[in-house]
């Protein structure tokens, strides 16, 4: 592992499982700016992730500390961007997860177990296993406090079943003779 000297930066373990992916094109949410973002799912047994990420977000708020009026806040009275899935979302995908949601305004790069780039934008989905790198930040913005997570890089490490019920071509359809459209 490099040695990494920006305490608020985070590469998630290999257990690691992509949702509500947009890491192609970007998104609006809710009419906002567009932006590509994934819904990163921690398994719950990955402490060292879980731990390198409760550093990360520590680390944010001090860095943040200026932007929170120059007092550090108590955790749990700002928005913390680590997620519990078993209480905040009423899905089996999420069951025995925390969840961060992760978003850029510029494109990740996207690579392969070999840090090669993967062009083929049918090999990175929601439901894939990948290692995510994520920028955890301070925000006071409009009255919300907080820590947000950028979203930096995915690396895909292997397939898994896909989420949000999106069927391949190859499910949908069977192969038709030449012969079927002269009928």
């Amino acid at each position: 592992m490099k040695n990494n000297t920006n305490r608020t930066k985070v590469i998630t373990g290999v257990n690691t499982r992509l949702s509500y992916f947009h890491g192609w094109e970007p998104v609006s949410v809710n009419g906002g700016a567009e932006k590509y973002s994934v819904s990163v799912l921690i398994p719950k047994d990955d402490t060292e992730t879980i731990n390198a990420v409760n550093a990360a977000i520590d680390a944010a708020i001090e860095e943040g500390i200026a932007k929170f009026g120059g007092k550090k806040p108590n955790k749990a009275a700002i928005k913390i961007p680590l997620r519990d899935g078993d209480v905040e979302r009423d899905d089996e995908a999420y069951k025995g997860h925390y969840f961060i949601n992760a978003n850029s305004k510029t494109p990740p790069q996207i690579v392969d177990k070999s840090v090669k780039p993967i062009m083929d934008r049918g090999e990175v989905y929601s439901g894939c296993f990948a290692r995510v790198s994520l920028n955890f930040f301070a925000f006071n913005s409009n009255g919300n406090k907080g820590v947000a997570c950028g979203l930096g890089n995915i690396q895909k490490i292997k397939d898994g079943e896909p989420l949000g019920g999106k069927s391949s071509a190859a499910d949908d359809f069977t192969t038709l003779a030449e012969d079927d459209f002269l009928a």
